[in-house]
């Protein structure tokens, strides 16, 4: 993988020695003398595109995983449009909407997946318990199977039949730099607070940052969305208007759209509140500067990512395909996604891959015994730190609204532009 600009929540940890691996067993189970012969390409964004898993394939499997890196939304084209150029998507549930419609993808056969029941129930009811709701937008579950072997129509329910398998989803919230804001942070209208003007930030990813405004101007009191993930005309001319006239009075400061700018931006002091992610956060934090990933009292908007089959796979290739995605699940990459900050879809595989520090800290919201490690082996926290926002159901359990694609897609990027540009 050529290292370039990561466009979308970038690595933390790219490249660098893989700590807490487990012993796997079980893999692989194809012809030894065949399987090294087998390249499976992998286009995906740099969340999980990462050099230390394609290594840890090739020790574990005997195979070759090739990475081809892209924003989310240059890998959703690229899988709509070039079916052929992949084997295997690695994207967001968002964009699977516009995705496996297009035909240019098989769905997962989920008797294949050996811990299928062992799935987070975000990915399969929607609800982490039996009394959190799944939230606005495109929920994971509504895109996550189709109604048969060679369908393309979402199913309401789960079938024999997946269109992604999940592997990766997080909570996320605003970035601050607790030692100049100033004052407690508390709501996402605090982005638009006067007294950060010129000193806040908003990414440019149109159906992510429009996410973030309208928890903005909920919180604010200006409007009540029937649905944030899916905005009427109406309601985007609403959110874009109030963007403009934000933008105007000098409010924002910059609008990134690389995990490099978000990082830069905070580290440098430019900025002191601003849309995040959990990575970037870290990477501030691993300078010795301090940055919080800041709970919010109306809660968090969630992305969820999971690894799909392109259509044209078949015989040994896709056998091999689907080792691959069984050993995804089986702990060792979901230990080292959790050490970025992520979650993994299987919970137990991992937690069996990580220190008892590691999981109270990461997962439980326990405050370190010793220091807690990034997946490189740098030191991230000391011992006596607690994770911003606290254990896994505390978090998870308050997403309001999750990345999406909305019916009106084409118009809302087209007046998002227009206030990129005002």
């Amino acid at each position: 993988m050529t290292k370039t600009t990561i466009t979308r929540r970038g690595a933390l940890a790219l490249g660098g020695a893989a700590l807490g691996s487990g012993a796997i067993t079980g893999f692989p189970t194809l012809w030894a003398q065949n399987i090294r012969d087998i390249t499976l390409r992998q286009v995906g964004t740099g969340v999980s595109g990462l050099n230390a898993i394609a290594e840890q394939v090739k020790k574990d499997l005997g195979f070759t995983l090739q990475l081809t890196i892209g924003d989310t939304d240059a890998v959703a084209q690229r899988a709509a449009t070039q079916a052929r150029a992949f084997d295997v998507a690695d994207i967001e549930y968002f964009s699977i909407k516009k995705v496996f419609p297009t035909g240019v993808m098989q769905p997962i056969e989920v008797s294949k997946i050996k811990l299928a029941d062992k799935l987070v129930p975000i990915f399969t009811s929607g609800k982490l318990t039996p009394t959190t709701t799944p939230g606005q937008g495109t929920a994971p579950h509504t895109v996550g199977y189709v109604e048969g072997a060679t369908s393309t129509k979402f199913a309401a329910a789960p079938t024999g039949w997946m269109t992604l398998l999940p592997t990766i989803y997080n909570a996320d919230t605003l970035g601050i730099r607790p030692d100049l804001v100033g004052r407690p942070i508390r709501n996402w209208r605090d982005l638009v607070d006067p007294a950060f003007k010129g000193k806040a930030s908003i990414l440019n990813i149109p159906g992510i940052g429009i996410m973030d405004a309208a928890m903005v101007m909920e919180s604010l009191g200006q409007i009540t969305y029937g649905d944030k993930g899916n905005m009427t005309r109406a309601e985007i001319d609403k959110t874009i208007a109030f963007l403009i006239e934000q933008k105007r009075a000098g409010q924002f400061r910059a609008f990134w759209k690389s995990f490099d700018e978000s990082v830069n931006l905070m580290a440098s002091g430019e900025v002191v509140i601003q849309s995040m992610w959990s990575p970037a956060v870290a990477a501030v934090r691993s300078r010795n500067i301090a940055c919080t990933y800041q709970p919010l009292e109306e809660g968090y908007r969630a992305w969820g990512s999971g690894l799909g089959l392109a259509k044209h796979l078949t015989g040994l290739q896709r056998d091999a395909a689907y080792e691959y995605l069984n050993w995804y699940l089986s702990g060792w990459v979901g230990a080292y996604l959790n050490r970025q900050g992520y979650y993994s879809a299987v919970l137990e595989t991992a937690k069996a891959n990580m220190s008892e520090n590691e999981w109270g800290y990461w997962m439980e919201g326990k405050a370190a015994t010793a220091p807690i490690m990034s997946p490189d082996g740098k030191e991230m926290e000391k011992a006596g730190a607690v994770r911003d926002g606290g254990a896994f159901a505390d978090r998870m359990g308050k997403v309001v609204c999750w990345n999406s694609v909305m019916n009106e897609d084409r118009y809302m990027v087209q007046k998002w532009n227009e206030f990129i540009a005002a």
